[in-house]
């Protein structure tokens, strides 16, 4: 086998991605060269100045959004959605009454992404991340989603990877819904020596199907009548860092140098992508009569707050603290409406869930300097949970580590310190 290049397998490629992209997303990227692969993959200088630059870095081989029709008041899922860029536009033209939903298996990616969307002014769940793995089912319910977007994402998948996530693609979408996707497709069959370089693999090369076989997979996954566009985007873009990217020296053979650029190969290996591979942009669509009429689609993420970190604390552990007379760095915060009548936890101050989102400016005044805000509701699986995943993302949107929400387990249902309660004393 030659010189810096290792077997690939499966676990191996998808654990070299995220570690490459984890990389990204605490580095960054020059932006001079994230400008320049945008543009020459068409995204426009009014689509960059409507998004924080940190959005975009230079990790794309298209522009999926603008060309996706999306429109007010849907459902958009971006799969691989790195630091965001495509899911702000996305979200731009959905609206309040729409969601534009970004997933990516890079855990630091994925906070990235949720401080830009903060500094957008975007809330969950209108525009929500998920980190999750790309190769496993999604968590989303069937035939909820109008619209998928993709980026140069696909190729870095194994190949068993590629073929479960577009079926999981053709599940999740509404009957009628579409498929938009953006990848690098090889223009043959690509050496031994890039195909088992790992740093090739990263760099969006060596994972590259050609033609046949990415049709090939589409319609396995139910998509019938896909549609392969060549967009003739200069792949050499990528090779435009300069000496360094994201402040790793281009000649680096590390794997977790600049993922998005191809600049970590030596050209006497790779030599001009544009000979080797092609970008295109491929639409599909979900056969309309599959999984019923599409009005009666569920939402598709029934528990947002699921996904968004919180600390949780035990029945025992508030109730030291409220037993601790040196404890005053906490807030315990009832976020009940009218069911708080039947009693509440000591010294618990009523926040409501129904307004809670829209007086995140006035509750982080009041609790951003106390270090332990404690959620609860009847269970705390609904409106408690949801209202510290709102307070935390606020917290993590304003570079905020002093203070940090948590989650009531069991709720005021399973309180068990009647000598700890306001009100009714019966639990």
């Amino acid at each position: 086998m030659p010189a810096g290049t290792v077997p690939l397998t499966d676990e191996g490629i998808v654990n070299a991605v995220c570690d490459a992209y984890t990389d990204i997303a605490g580095k960054g990227v020059q932006t001079a060269y994230a400008e320049a692969v945008a543009e020459a993959f068409g995204y426009t200088a009014e689509q960059l100045s409507s998004v924080p630059a940190e959005s975009y870095l230079g990790l794309g081989c298209g522009n999926p959004v603008a060309v996706a029709s999306v429109k007010e008041g849907e459902t958009v899922l971006d799969l691989g959605s790195g630091a965001g860029v495509d899911v702000l536009l996305a979200a731009q033209k959905v609206g309040p009454k729409g969601q534009a939903i970004g997933m990516d298996m890079s855990t630091d990616m994925i906070d990235r992404a949720r401080k830009n969307a903060f500094k957008q002014g975007y809330r969950p769940p209108q525009v929500v991340f998920i980190q999750t793995k790309l190769t496993q089912p999604l968590p989303l319910e069937t035939a909820s989603v109008d619209c998928i977007l993709s980026n140069c994402v696909i190729n870095l998948l194994p190949d068993a990877g590629k073929a479960a996530l577009l079926k999981e693609c053709y599940r999740i979408l509404k009957p009628g819904g579409r498929l938009v996707v953006d990848d690098i497709i090889a223009k043959k069959l690509l050496p031994d020596a890039i195909r088992s370089d790992l740093s090739a693999y990263i760099g969006c090369i060596s994972g590259a199907l050609q033609l046949e076989q990415y049709k090939a997979l589409m319609k396995l996954a139910g998509f019938i009548d896909a549609l392969f566009v060549e967009t003739s985007g200069d792949l050499e873009a990528y090779k435009s860092a300069g000496p360094t990217c994201g402040g790793v020296p281009s000649s680096s053979p590390s794997p977790k140098c600049c993922a998005a650029t191809t600049s970590i190969l030596p050209q006497t290996t790779i030599g001009n992508l544009n000979e080797l591979a092609a970008s295109y942009q491929i639409y599909a669509r979900k056969v309309s009569s599959d999984n019923g009429a599409a009005e009666k689609s569920p939402p598709a993420l029934a528990r947002w707050w699921d996904a968004y970190p919180k600390d949780h604390l035990t029945s025992s552990e508030v109730a030291s603290l409220l037993r601790d007379p040196d404890r005053s760095d906490y807030a315990i915060i009832d976020v009940r409406e009218n069911d708080r009548v039947g009693g509440h936890i000591l010294r618990s101050i009523q926040w409501r869930a129904d307004t809670f989102a829209g007086s995140l400016d006035k509750f982080y005044d009041e609790y951003g300097k106390t270090k332990q805000i404690i959620f609860y509701c009847g269970s705390s699986r609904g409106r408690g949970s949801r209202c510290a995943a709102w307070y935390q993302d606020y917290l993590n949107g304003k570079g905020n580590t002093e203070s940090k929400a948590c989650v009531l387990e069991g709720g005021y249902y399973g309180w068990r310190y009647p000598d700890l309660v306001d009100g009714a004393s019966s639990l």
